[in-house]
C-alpha cells in the first residue's frame, strides 16, 4: 500500500494529500476535465515529494550556503528563500519547506490544466494561481491552533500576490517569538513562509516572566534549531507590553516591505492587531459570504 494518501474529499471538490509531515487541501476551479488533469499532476508531483526532501534532509537543517546548495527543485526554492535573511539572523531552507511544497503542487497543476484559478494549502502556507479577472478572499486566523478569523482580505489576479503564509508560537512549527500569528501575503508561497517566520521570532520581549521558552533540541532532537529556546506558552500580557513586542515585529515587517520581500503582513497578539502594506485591506469576516471563495491562512 503506497505511503502517500490522496482522496476526495466528501463535498468532491477538494484533494487532500497526506505523507507524514506534508498535509495537502488543493482546489481548482475551470472545466470539469481540466481539474481532474490538474489534480492527476498533483498526485502524480506529491508521491515523490517527500523522499525527495528526506534525501537532502541534513542539509536543508543547517544556514544555505553557496557552496553547499541543495540540487532538488523544491529545496533549492526553500534555499532561495531564506538567503535574504541569512546574513541578519539564523535561519536555515526549513522556514520555507511548506510553502515551496505548496509553489511545486501547484505548478504540476497548471502545468498540466488550463484553470480560472486553483490554490495548494500547505498547513496554512498557500499557494496561489489567478487569472485575469479571478480573485480569492483569505481569511486571517488569530490562532493557528484553534482557527478563528480576526479579518478577510481579498486578492485579485492584477495584484503580485502568490503566496500566503502563517507562523507564530502557537502553530505546528517552533517559533523563537510570542506571536499568536504572522500572516504574511509575498510574491509566492516560499517567500511568504519564510518571512513569516522572521516577523513571528521578532515579536518578542525577551527574557520576560510569562513568556516559557524550551531549547528545541529538547522537544524535537533533529530539529533545525539546536538548543535556541523556543516559545512554549505566553501568560497574559499588558496592552502596553503586546504594543511593544507588535512594535518589533513591525519593525521587520517594513524592512522586509521596503526590500519588495514581502507585499503585506498582519501581526496578531493577545487581541492586538497591526497590519503592514496597503495591499491588506482587511474586512470583518462577517461581512464576507462563502460564495467568494474564502480561504484560511
Amino acid at each position: 500500500m503506497p505511503r502517500a494518501q490522496i482522496r476526495l474529499l466528501p463535498e468532491g471538490r477538494r484533494l487532500h494529500l497526506n505523507d507524514g509531515p506534508i498535509d495537502l487541501i488543493i482546489e481548482a476551479f475551470g472545466a470539469a476535465d481540466q481539474i481532474e488533469l490538474a489534480y492527476r499532476a498533483a498526485s502524480a508531483r506529491f508521491v515523490t515529494t517527500l523522499d525527495e526532501l528526506c534525501a537532502e534532509l541534513p542539509l536543508l537543517r543547517c544556514e544555505p550556503n553557496l557552496e553547499s546548495w541543495p540540487t532538488g527543485v523544491i529545496a533549492r526554492r526553500m534555499a532561495e528563500a531564506v538567503t535574504p535573511y541569512s546574513a541578519q539572523c539564523f535561519i536555515t531552507p526549513m522556514a520555507s519547506v511548506a510553502g515551496a511544497v505548496a509553489e511545486e503542487i501547484l505548478q504540476a497543476m497548471t502545468n498540466a490544466a488550463t484553470l480560472d484559478k486553483a490554490y495548494v494549502n500547505d498547513g496554512g502556507d498557500i499557494a496561489l494561481h489567478l487569472e485575469p479577472g479571478q480573485h480569492f478572499v483569505v481569511g486571517m486566523v488569530e490562532r493557528p491552533d484553534r482557527p478563528s478569523l480576526f479579518g478577510a482580505a481579498t486578492l485579485t489576479a492584477a495584484q503580485p500576490v502568490r503566496g500566503i503564509a502563517t507562523s507564530g508560537w502557537r502553530g505546528r512549527s517552533f517559533s523563537l517569538g510570542i506571536a499568536d500569528a504572522v500572516t504574511v501575503l509575498a510574491d509566492t508561497a516560499a517567500m511568504a513562509d519564510a518571512a513569516a517566520t522572521i516577523i513571528a521570532n521578532a515579536v518578542d520581549l525577551p527574557g520576560h516572566p510569562a513568556v516559557l521558552r524550551v531549547p528545541a533540541r529538547d522537544l524535537a532532537p533533529d530539529n533545525d534549531l539546536g538548543e535556541r529556546p523556543v516559545t512554549q506558552a505566553v501568560g497574559a500580557l499588558t496592552d502596553r507590553e503586546i504594543s511593544s513586542a507588535l512594535a518589533a515585529g513591525v519593525k521587520w515587517a517594513h524592512s522586509l516591505l521596503s526590500n519588495s520581500l514581502i507585499c503585506a503582513a498582519a501581526l496578531h497578539l493577545q487581541g492586538q492587531t497591526r497590519v503592514v502594506g496597503d495591499t491588506l485591506p482587511l474586512a470583518q469576516p462577517a461581512t464576507v459570504g462563502v460564495e467568494e471563495g474564502l480561504i484560511h491562512a
